[in-house]
Parts: structure tokens; C-alpha cells; sequence
């Protein structure tokens, strides 16, 4: 007993087995990143280095650094960058070495201790024995598909010589083993002769195992395999078997050990029917196996290849070209068939363990046994869809369901971890309970059970007796480590021969243990069974693949509820990482949150798409109530009630509003209907869970959608304008603010499905949209609206096409013959006006603003210099007020003087329209925040007089940006303000001075103009002089401000020069430059009644009262008026 204690197997094969997987990934590593040309080592492809590459493959291993120093002259140069990047490398290949001799360590003592295994009898030190063979066999066929270890060995040794004037130690016998595993499969095969006899006992063990395992579809569904339900009256029954851990161990993983296993010892296989009837089904269930990750075994060739060269083995060959023939025409259709079974079955398992999460308890072992099964067939799939791609059936190999296979495993996995508290509060009972007496009944009825053995099953049963259920309410950790290790234990000291106590005698205490290790793991080891049960790491090695497998179950409308699982599956990705090589974690880390990313943003990017159709179906029903719609409606009732004939070109019948919400037929299905289908899949899929957590990253897939709906409405916003720039066409502010609402409006409802904050998206879409560009740079509603009354309205209102109406509070287009342009009117009234206040609000109507007092400045400028050009007559004309004649002969000397006036008249259309938009912002914002607007205006009510002008201007500032009518308009300070002036401040000042005048002496010229006409229609002139008002007022006080002048006392002076100009008209004898005097009399009316610093009874000075009563009679004089 003493000797087999010494050996340690249990601990053993478990570290073995964990340092083999560690070296396992080195190694894969290093093949990996020679076979990729971006990350391979750079001394493996340089030129310089080709000759020593050459002379290292040729006479590996016995390399002479002294006769060869030409060749490896290049190594010497870089010898010691070389050491530093290939000590990895080298060390990784010393690894496999080491590992070599504690393999064949260990089996040799497994061997001369005459040990028994018997997967049903002691699965932990079978299992661990097949893993470590299977494992062994992986690493030495990974190192012979490594290209360059010659090269990375030899040249390593090369370096460390060259520095050290030694070979390194592990040198001559690494070299010797990569040479003799020239021929990986041969070289295994003799060495494994002497243990033939142990694998094969622990193969043929699994015989009986894999026949129940590897049972196709119909056998299942005859059986009600998984199924909770189908016999009601042991629904609360335990699930026990007396091989419990073989029950969801995996069918891949067996297949792997019998075809592995029989690779190494095919003797077997002409020896023993069982074995070769066992190898026989192995070689029938698939095309190819995994020896690690994404590398994969044709076995069929392997095991032919190394059969044909052996005689006595022709009938073997026969047989591999049987079950190759049968896997290629038969595996396909029976993998997919259990596929089609599980999907079901493991749906149905997780609805019923959700109805009823108590049931976890008695039948957890239904569920390790579903996920097991699921994610054998997944694994299968995924292997040979990526390997197999010559076949006659393709369909074999794709399978567009299979996210609602992955959903059902996420379940599962979900439910376990959401009642692991239920299952604990069992499986304390259950042990302590039932497992505790049992199993010291059992130990009590042993015939012989020597002292050791006795103080270890002693141990287990006080360990159990000691559980209670307080344990889990305190919410203790449990801890059964040593405990499994002691059973490990104890079956290999009874699995030798010339034990006391021998375990295959002994069964009953073998399927007991067996139980007890099962739930025990159920209390501290339950995320182990789910790594080992339900692990998908393997998509992380074939993400292409991956991506495939998504794009064919989101083409499939049944499959997007469960497109989450893809996912979700990503964040089982960290359990390939291995403390052996940290320097994969960041490769593997990146890939997983990348696939992770992807797999959200095509979802969430497919619902936003849907969300947005869904709002333009909205906005089609909104837009049936439109006025312009009812106003037809109205026209027919009328004339129908006159009984008036309908027109030749009678409009067509738009069906009413509301017609579509009548059905005649359940099975007709709208536009609409198939939206919300799809939006309530995606809806389901992203609110399935809060976040997923990957690797260190914690993501959140509504956050996703929150992004991608926010992108995607600020564009189909923008898109509703129609705005064409080249053809200068958008839609009217109304219209688009009604389809705003009709879209705010279903956003807020799919608020109700997922869980995203509507309110924030939308807050932060309409606020992007009063910016001139949006996050991604795009135009805004704010740009495309200021574009279009700039470069459209306002500038076909300074050709004369548009007239401002003060009478209608709009611009209004005037009809010309042969000329067809916009209404004007239908976009500048004032319920337009508010709409477009609604839609950009104050950010954008101030953006609008800027643009406007841009084009204002740049005509302020222009003036100036007209002003500077006739400098010297102007100075005369004011120096001259008290001799009109003098003054009217100087006024005449002045140029462009119409060119002045038009140049006020376009100042004063685009503060007139500014005015508009100021007064609809304020009416807007009335609305929406009254008590705030309520204290701007009592703020604004303080400013006098005696306050300082850069308080003034700050309050001034606050009320304009509100909406809020100013004496002085901040904007246009500031903007004048900012002008680039080579002259010095009393220049500018005496410029001011003078432009008021120019602008006072050219009124008399538009009395001739035939546009200057007064319309009572519209209460204002034909040709926008009306506007030069305004521009006078804001102008001077903007001005005169900035030089800080008295505005009233210039305004006066204003109206002096204006009043004795016009005055002059009265004098000319000819008709036509008199045609419209009383028009234009009524500007200085219009400038008082304007102006906040004029009043009435300073223009009865300078002009007579009487005349300004004879020109609102004669313009005002009743005219024939004719309604079309």
C-alpha cells in the first residue's frame, strides 16, 4: 500500500493533464504565428537570413557553428536579439520534452502497478488516463505540423553557442526527439507497445457507454430523452444513474479517445471483435475529430495511411474505406435530425424548469445531459462546416436553427446560475440525508476494508453528515475539493493489483461515490460543470465561421428572437485562456469583444432600421390629418350640399384616415403588421439580458440599440425636409413637425418593449438637429432651414418676386406672368414660423440668426464704402440742413444713391424676417416654459435709461435668445462689432453719421420708382420699401451703440434730413418722378410708429402732420376689389 502511495497517480494525471492542455496552447500558438505572414518571426523570412535558415534545415541537429561560420555569419550579428525573441519559442519545445518524460513516467508505473480502469468504476482515473494519452498524442502531432521548429530550435542554439561557447544543455536530446517524431503516428505507436494492454482495458470499457451514447434521433424521441413530462408520476423523482459523471460526459470526447486510443494500439483491433466493432462505429460517426482548437484529424486518411504500410492489416484498410463511405453519406443527415430532436427538447426542458424552478433539484442531471448532447452536435457541426467543403450534401452542413440551439443552452445555463440557491438547498438535504447513510451502510458492510481506505470513506461520510441547511441560508461557501480528490484517491490505490480492497469487486460503493461526487458538485463546482458540459469556446477559433452561422439564422424571421445567443456566447470565449500562455489573452480578449460588438450592432442596427420604418408608417397616418388634406375633404361636403357639379379634373378619392385599422380578413397582413412581427423579436432578443460580461469588458446590448436608433432617427429627420439644394425644394416647417411628433411619438412607445432610455435619445436627437452639424457631421434640420430661407425666400424676395406683408405677418409671393415659383406665404406665416421655432428651437434659430447677420454686416460694408466714395459731398449735405435748396442740388451730385437704398432694403427684409422668427421663438417658448419667460420679460422691463451699456447688452442678449423683442439687437452689435476696421473709432463713428444721412437724402428717388406703389392688400409697398424701417431703426441703434452715441438724438437728426428731402418732392414739376410721393410719405409714419426712441410729435416739426393724413387718404382711396 505504501508503494502505491508513493506513486501519486491521482495527483498526478491531474497535473499532467492541466500542464499538458498549458503546453498544449503554447504549442498552437507558435504554429499559429508561423503560419500567418504578418506575425511571423522576422529571421524566418529576411534575405539575409536565408543562408543560415538553408544550412540550420539542412544539418539539424548536429549543427558545427565553427565550420558553418559563413552561413550563420547573419545569426552572429543578431545573436543576442535573437536569444531575447526566440527564447519563447525554445522553451515551449523544452516543455513538450519534459512533459514527454513525465507521460511515459507515469504510465510505465500505471503499468507495472498492473492497474485495472473501467470508465464505470473508476471515472475519474479512466477519464484522467484516456485525457493524458489523448492529450500526449495532440501535442506530438501539433509539434510535427510546425514547419520551422527545426529552424526556431536549431537557430536558437545557434545564438545561445555563439554567446556562450556551449550548446544549451536540453539541445542534444530536443534535437534527437523533433527528429525521431519525423513520423509522428509511427514513432507513437512503438513507443505505446509496452502499454497496449492497459489502453485497450480502458477502451473496450467504453463500449457498453458508447453504444447507449451514440444513438441516433428516433431512438431518442422513442425514449422521451430528456423529457420531464412524459412520465408525470416521477416528476419529483430523483434523475440517478450508477454512472452518473458518464452521463453527460462527452460523445466527442469519447470518439477522440477510441479513435486516438486505437490509433496507438491497433494490435487490438485484429485481436479483440469488441475492439474492432467499438472502433467501427467510432470511424462511422464523422468525417474528422478535434485534436485541438481548430485543428482537426482526418482520421480515416491518418489511420489508412499508417495501416497501409503494415502487413496483416489489408481487412483493417477495407473497413477505414467502409466507415469513411458510411460517414460521408450517412453522418450528415443523423447529425442533423439530432439537432432538429434537441432543439425541441431542450426548449421544452427550460420552459417547464422555468415554470417550475424547483424541479432543478431532482432532474439537474437532465440538464447537464441536454447541454452535453447540444453542444456535441454544435461542436460537430461547427467542425465540419469549416472542414468539409467537397460533398454532395452541402445542406449536411448549414443549419439556419441553429441559434434557437444556442438560446437553449443560454437558458439553461441562465436557470442554473439564477436557482443555484434552490439547487444547493437540495443537494444539502440530499447528502446529508440520503448520501451520508447510505454510504455508511455500505462502508459498514464491507468484508475487508484496510485502515487507510477506512479513515478516507470515514472522512467523506462525517463530511456529509456535517451539511446543513443553514449553510445556504447564511450563504456559506462549500468546499468539496479534497473530498473528490480522496475519491480520486482511493480508486487508484484499489484499482491495482494485490489490494485489500479491490473496487470492481465492490460496485455498489463505486456508483455511490460516483452520486456523491455529482452533487457535491452541485453545492461548490456547479460553473465547472457548465464549462465542462456546456462550453462553445470553440466558435472563438473558427470566427468566420461564426459570423456565417449568424447571417443565416438573421435571415431566417423564426430565428431573430434567439439571435442574442450569439453573444452570449461569446463570453465563454475566456475559458480558453491558460495561466501557460498569458500572451494569448489579449488575442483572445479582442477577438471576443469584437465578435461580441459585431454580433450586437447588426442586431440592434436590423431594429433601429425596423423602429425607423415603423415611425415613416406612423407618419404616413399623421400625415392623412394634415389641413391640406381636410381642406378638400370640407370642398366636397360643401359643394355636395350646394349640389355643385364636380370639375373636369376632379382630384382622386384619398381614402380617410382610419381605413386601415379595418380588416376584412385575419389573414391579411399590412406592411405595418410585419414591422411590429420583427420589431417585437429584436425587442426580445436585446432585453433577454441587461449585460453581458466578456472577458473584462461589460457590455450592455441596449446601449447598442440606443446608438444605432439615435443615428439612424437624426437621419430619417433630416430626410422628412426633403431638402434639395440644386433645385432648392424642402417641405414646409408644419409638415415636418408633425411627422417629428408622429415619429418622437412610436419612439416613446417602443420604450414600453425594450429597455432603453427613450426619452435621453430623443432629447439628444432634437437637440443635435437646432446644431448646425450633427455628431457625425451631417446637416441638421437647423442647416438645411437656414440654407433654404437664405439662398431661396429671402433671396427671391430682394428681386422683387416676394414682398413682405405686414398686414398677413408673412412674406408673400407676388404673382408675375410666365413665372412659377414657390407660395412664399406657406412657408413664412406665422404657424410656419412656430413650427420651424419648434423644430430648431432657440440653439437653431440663433444659428439662423448668425446667418442672417452675416449677410447683413457684408452689406453694412458695402455701404461704407459708398459712403466713402461721395465723402466729401455727404459732409456738405449735413453741414447744409437749415438750406434745402443747397442741400437738394447736393443730393443730386450723389452716385449710387439707388444702390444704397436697395442695399437697405435687403438689411430691412432680413431683419423683418429675423423679427418673425424672433416673435414665433418667443411664442414657442411661452408655451413650453412660461414662468421662465415670465422672469426674462420682468428683466427686461428694468433696463432704462441711466444702465450700463454692458449690462445692457448681457440682458439684451438673454431676452433675444428667449424670443423677446430689444430696443438695441445684441446680435447685430455683435456682429457689427466684430468687423475688421482699418479706421479709428471717431472715423467709424463719422462714417455712421454720414451713411444716416446718405440714406435720408436718397428717399425722394423712390417716389419715381413705379414699384414704390403702397398695397392696402398687403400694407406695404411692392418693392420692400416699407422694410427700410426697420433697417434704420435696428441699423442706427446698433451703431450708435457700439459708439456709444445717444440713439434718439441721431434718430432725430435722421428724421430731419429724411423730412426735408421728401419735402423737396413736392417741388418737382414732372409727374413722373412724383408718381408715388404719397407712398413714400408714409415711410417716415412707418419709421416712428417703428422706432421705441421716436415719437409723433418729433416729426410735426419737420413735417407737416397734414400731409402724411392726404397720403393715407390717396393710398388708402376705396379700390374695386375682385375675388378669384
Amino acid at each position: 500500500m505504501y508503494r502505491i502511495l508513493q506513486h501519486k497517480f491521482a495527483e498526478k494525471l491531474s497535473i499532467l493533464n492541466d500542464r499538458g492542455r498549458g503546453v498544449l496552447i503554447r504549442i498552437y500558438n507558435i504554429k499559429k504565428t508561423c503560419s500567418d505572414p504578418k506575425s511571423k518571426l522576422p529571421y524566418l523570412t529576411e534575405k539575409n537570413m536565408e543562408a543560415a535558415v538553408k544550412c540550420i534545415s539542412r544539418k539539424f541537429a548536429t549543427i558545427d557553428i565553427r565550420s558553418n561560420s559563413s552561413q550563420l555569419s547573419s545569426i552572429h550579428k543578431e545573436k543576442s536579439e535573437v536569444l531575447k525573441n526566440l527564447t519563447n519559442y525554445y522553451q515551449s519545445f523544452v516543455d513538450v520534452m519534459e512533459f514527454r518524460d513525465n507521460v511515459y513516467e507515469l504510465l510505465n508505473a500505471m503499468d507495472a502497478c498492473q492497474m485495472y480502469l473501467d470508465i464505470n468504476v473508476n471515472y475519474e482515473l479512466t477519464k484522467g488516463y484516456l485525457d493524458l494519452v489523448v492529450t500526449y498524442t495532440s501535442l506530438v502531432l501539433l509539434v510535427s505540423r510546425i514547419d520551422d521548429r527545426k529552424i526556431l530550435i536549431g537557430m536558437y542554439n545557434c545564438a545561445y553557442e555563439m554567446s556562450n561557447g556551449s550548446s544549451e544543455s536540453n539541445y542534444p536530446r530536443l534535437g534527437q526527439m523533433v527528429l525521431e517524431y519525423e513520423h509522428p503516428l509511427k514513432k507513437l505507436t512503438e513507443e505505446f507497445g509496452p502499454h497496449w494492454k492497459l489502453l485497450t482495458d480502458a477502451l473496450v470499457s467504453l463500449q457498453v457507454l458508447f453504444k447507449r451514447r451514440n444513438l441516433n434521433a428516433e431512438h431518442w424521441r422513442s425514449a422521451q430523452l430528456l423529457s420531464v413530462i412524459s412520465a408525470a408520476n416521477t416528476m419529483l423523482t430523483p434523475a440517478v444513474s450508477d454512472t452518473m459523471p458518464c452521463e453527460y460526459l462527452s460523445l466527442e470526447v469519447i470518439e477522440r479517445w477510441i479513435i486516438i486510443g486505437f490509433l496507438l494500439c491497433h494490435g487490438s483491433l485484429n485481436s479483440e471483435q469488441a475492439c474492432l466493432s467499438l472502433w467501427k462505429e467510432a470511424m462511422q460517426c464523422s468525417l474528422c475529430i478535434e485534436l485541438f482548437r481548430d485543428e482537426v484529424l482526418f482520421h480515416h486518411k491518418v489511420t489508412e495511411e499508417l495501416f497501409s504500410g503494415m502487413k496483416g492489416y489489408s481487412k483493417r484498410t477495407s473497413d477505414i474505406k467502409e466507415c469513411r463511405e458510411y460517414a460521408t453519406s450517412n453522418s450528415g443527415s443523423v447529425h442533423r435530425e439530432k439537432r432538429h430532436f434537441l432543439r425541441s427538447a431542450v426548449r421544452e426542458l427550460s420552459t417547464i424548469l422555468t415554470e417550475e424552478p424547483g424541479l432543478l433539484g431532482p432532474k439537474v442531471l437532465f440538464v447537464f445531459m441536454a447541454l452535453s448532447f447540444s453542444r456535441d452536435e454544435i461542436s460537430w457541426l461547427v467542425r465540419h462546416a469549416e472542414n468539409i467543403t467537397k460533398t454532395k450534401t452541402p445542406e449536411d452542413y448549414v443549419d439556419s436553427n441553429i441559434a434557437e440551439l444556442l438560446f437553449a443552452m443560454e437558458e439553461l445555463r441562465g436557470l442554473l446560475r439564477k436557482f443555484k440557491k434552490v439547487i444547493q438547498r437540495y443537494f444539502v438535504l440530499y447528502l446529508a440525508g440520503f448520501d451520508a447513510v447510505v454510504l455508511n451502510e455500505t462502508i459498514q458492510n464491507l468484508t475487508v476494508c484496510p485502515e487507510e481506505e477506512s479513515v478516507i470513506m470515514s472522512s467523506f461520510v462525517n463530511s456529509l453528515t456535517s451539511l446543513n441547511i443553514k449553510q445556504v441560508e447564511n450563504e456559506e461557501q462549500f468546499n468539496f475539493q479534497g473530498l473528490r480528490l480522496d475519491w480520486f484517491r482511493l480508486q487508484a490505490y484499489t484499482s491495482v493489483a494485490k489490494t485489500p480492497l479491490i473496487l470492481r469487486e465492490n460496485l455498489k460503493i463505486a456508483a455511490l461515490m460516483n452520486t456523491v461526487v455529482f452533487h457535491t458538485k452541485m453545492l461548490d463546482h456547479l460553473h465547472g460543470l457548465l464549462q465542462e458540459t456546456a462550453d462553445l469556446s470553440t466558435f472563438c477559433f473558427y470566427p468566420r465561421l461564426f459570423e456565417k452561422m449568424f447571417s443565416q439564422s438573421a435571415e431566417d424571421p423564426t430565428q431573430l428572437q434567439y439571435l442574442i445567443a450569439f453573444p452570449m456566447v461569446c463570453s465563454h470565449f475566456s475559458n480558453c485562456v491558460h495561466d501557460m500562455c498569458p500572451e494569448e489573452y489579449t488575442v483572445l480578449q479582442n477577438r471576443s469583444v469584437g465578435l461580441c460588438g459585431n454580433f450586437l450592432d447588426e442586431i440592434t442596427k436590423h431594429a433601429s432600421i425596423c423602429i425607423i420604418e415603423l415611425c415613416c408608417e406612423q407618419r404616413n397616418l399623421s400625415e392623412k390629418l394634415l389641413p391640406k388634406y381636410t381642406a378638400q375633404t370640407i370642398s366636397k361636403a360643401v359643394n355636395k350640399k350646394r349640389k355643385k357639379p364636380a370639375g373636369k379634373k376632379a382630384e382622386p378619392n384619398r381614402e380617410k384616415p382610419g381605413i386601415e385599422s379595418q380588416r376584412k380578413d385575419r389573414l391579411i397582413v399590412t406592411n405595418m403588421d410585419k414591422h411590429h412581427l420583427t420589431l417585437t423579436e429584436y425587442c426580445m432578443t436585446i432585453n433577454y439580458v441587461r449585460e453581458l460580461i466578456v472577458f473584462d469588458h461589460i457590455i450592455l446590448p441596449t446601449e447598442y440599440l440606443a446608438n444605432h436608433l439615435e443615428l439612424r432617427l437624426t437621419k430619417a429627420i433630416v430626410r422628412l425636409t426633403g431638402y434639395n439644394q440644386a433645385m432648392q425644394e424642402i417641405a414646409k416647417p408644419s409638415e415636418v413637425l408633425s411627422s417629428v411628433k408622429a415619429f418622437i411619438a412610436f419612439v416613446h412607445s417602443v420604450g414600453h418593449y425594450v429597455n432603453i432610455d427613450v426619452t435621453r435619445i430623443c432629447k439628444d436627437v432634437l437637440l443635435q438637429q437646432s446644431q448646425a452639424v450633427d455628431v457625425n457631421g451631417e446637416i441638421t434640420l437647423t442647416t438645411a432651414y437656414t440654407n433654404w430661407y437664405l439662398e431661396s425666400l429671402l433671396r427671391q424676395t430682394s428681386s422683387g418676386l416676394i414682398i413682405h406683408s405686414p398686414a398677413v405677418r408673412a412674406f408673400v409671393t407676388m404673382p408675375v406672368e410666365n413665372l412659377q415659383i414657390f407660395n412664399a406665404e406657406e412657408y413664412s406665416d406665422v404657424s410656419e414660423m412656430q413650427a420651424l421655432a419648434e423644430l430648431i428651437g432657440p440653439y437653431g434659430m440663433k444659428h439662423l440668426s448668425e446667418h442672417l447677420m452675416w449677410h447683413i454686416t457684408s452689406q453694412v460694408n458695402e455701404l461704407k464704402k459708398l459712403v466713402v466714395e461721395n465723402m466729401d459731398i455727404l459732409v456738405q449735405v449735413r453741414s447744409n440742413l437749415q438750406k434745402p435748396d443747397l442741400m437738394a442740388t447736393l443730393a443730386r451730385r450723389l452716385t449710387s444713391s439707388d444702390n444704397v437704398l436697395k442695399r437697405m432694403i435687403i438689411i430691412g427684409v432680413i431683419l423683418n424676417f429675423r423679427s418673425m422668427a424672433q416673435e414665433a421663438l418667443q411664442d414657442v417658448l411661452s408655451g413650453h416654459i412660461p414662468f421662465l419667460m415670465g422672469s426674462i420679460q420682468i428683466l427686461s422691463d428694468i433696463v432704462n435709461s441711466t444702465t450700463d451699456i454692458k449690462d445692457l447688452l448681457a440682458i439684451y442678449e438673454l431676452t433675444s435668445a428667449a424670443g423677446a423683442p430689444c430696443h438695441v439687437d445684441p446680435a447685430l452689435v455683435t456682429a457689427l462689432s466684430n468687423q475688421k476696421n482699418e479706421n479709428s473709432s471717431e472715423e467709424e463713428y463719422r462714417l455712421t453719421c454720414l451713411l444716416m444721412v446718405y440714406v435720408a437724402v436718397s428717399l425722394p428717388s423712390l417716389a419715381s420708382d413705379p414699384m414704390s406703389v403702397y398695397s392696402q392688400e398687403h400694407q406695404g409697398h411692392r418693392n420692400n420699401i416699407h422694410c427700410l424701417t426697420k433697417a434704420i431703426n435696428q441699423i442706427a441703434a446698433a451703431l450708435y451703440t457700439i459708439h456709444k452715441q445717444n440713439i434718439q438724438d441721431h434718430l432725430k437728426e435722421f428724421v430731419a434730413f429724411a423730412s426735408m428731402s421728401l419735402l423737396q418732392i413736392g417741388q418737382e414739376t414732372e409727374k413722373a418722378l412724383v408718381k408715388n410721393r404719397e407712398s413714400v410719405y408714409l415711410i417716415l409714419h412707418m419709421l416712428i410708429e417703428e422706432s421705441p426712441y421716436l415719437e409723433m410729435d418729433m416729426l410735426e416739426p419737420c413735417f407737416p402732420y397734414v400731409l402724411l393724413r392726404n397720403a393715407f387718404r390717396e393710398v388708402y382711396r376705396p379700390t374695386i376689389m375682385t375675388t378669384g
